[in-house]
């Protein structure tokens, strides 16, 4: 009887505890979030990911009555501003909104200095837009035509332009001359930003610009639009042809952009997150905003998102064993 006695007693300290626990976290969701919020991009000011990130804060401050502040961190192609959210606290309040370079990073580097497995959570995607194929405006290439027989004819010479080694512009432009048969020499820059203002001045040949960030110098006749990545034309600028219609029927290739949070992060956090960036798509403004910078809204549960991520990362492991990329 005594011996039945302690094993209630026990059974119920078990319990409350469970039960404590339970409680907390559900309350942690419920009163989440109750403090500003933070969202780091890892890439510079006026980047893809900074913009969509950017279109999302404002409507998930308006939703929250908290601050949802974002944080630029660039350097080391998004492995710093990465490396912050890592290593922060696992509730919620310090976020990463990070472009397709988080999938192609693993492709690039023998080591990253996290696990992009194990050493985050994936949350919720904000959107994809294709890359615009972008050169001078008085430069010499009209066509993709005209730029890719210029390739050939002097292999190794023409260069193309990314916002860093391992970023996904860089993997896009690569999986470009693949599809085309070419050898170009690959300049890396800070971001986008400073990779546009390059081509712009004809430094580099093209630059496979995320279309969100070069339709402002594309509407002003500032560059070159050679074609967008896209299956179909994309109606923020539907003059652009694809590069598919122009004899490449096969190529395709988006940038998408997604928020991430770290390792240990409470999963009903995480959905509520997801949930509330779902629901800020269906937003008016936002959705006229993304429709101005060419993003398309493509809501994903965290699982769904989780499975896409992984997807795109087999994807670029193949574009750059393909381009013979050697990891750095």
């Amino acid at each position: 009887m005594s011996n039945l006695f302690k094993t209630g007693k026990t059974l119920a300290i078990l319990g409350a505890i469970l039960s404590l626990c339970f409680g907390t976290s559900l309350a942690s969701a419920q009163n989440y979030p109750n403090r500003t919020v933070k969202m780091i991009v890892p890439l510079t000011t006026g980047s893809g990911a900074d913009i969509a990130g950017r279109i999302v804060a404002k409507s998930l401050t308006e939703t929250w009555k908290q601050p949802v502040i974002i944080e630029n961190r660039p350097g080391a192609g998004g492995l710093i501003g990465t490396g912050v959210v890592v290593n922060s606290e696992a509730d919620g309040y310090t976020l990463l909104v990070q472009s397709a370079s988080y999938a192609a990073n693993p492709a690039i580097y023998k080591k990253l200095p996290y696990d992009p497995l194990k050493s985050l959570v994936d949350v919720a995607i904000l959107g994809q837009t294709p890359y615009v194929m972008v050169t001078a405006i008085d430069g010499p290439y009209q066509t993709i035509r005209d730029l890719v027989i210029a390739a050939k004819s002097k292999p190794g010479e023409v260069t193309f332009a990314s916002a860093g080694v391992g970023s996904s512009t860089h993997l896009a432009a690569e999986y470009f001359n693949q599809m085309m048969g070419i050898k170009l020499v690959h300049v890396p820059y800070k971001g986008s930003p400073e990779a546009i203002q390059d081509t712009m001045s004809g430094r580099t040949a093209f630059y496979m610009a995320p279309l969100d960030t070069a339709i402002g110098q594309l509407k002003g006749g500032k560059l070159r639009a050679l074609g967008v990545t896209s299956k179909v034309r994309n109606a923020a600028v539907p003059d652009i042809p694809t590069i598919a219609e122009q004899g490449y029927s096969n190529f395709e290739i988006a940038l998408w952009f997604g928020v991430w949070a770290p390792a240990g992060t409470p999963a009903n956090i995480v959905k509520k997150i997801n949930t509330d960036i779902n629901q800020a798509m269906q937003d008016p403004e936002v959705k006229n905003a993304y429709e101005t910078k060419g993003i398309k809204a493509t809501p994903m549960s965290p699982s769904e998102f989780s499975k896409f991520v992984r997807d795109e990362m087999a994807k670029y492991q193949k574009i750059a064993k393909d381009a013979n990329i050697e990891p750095q």
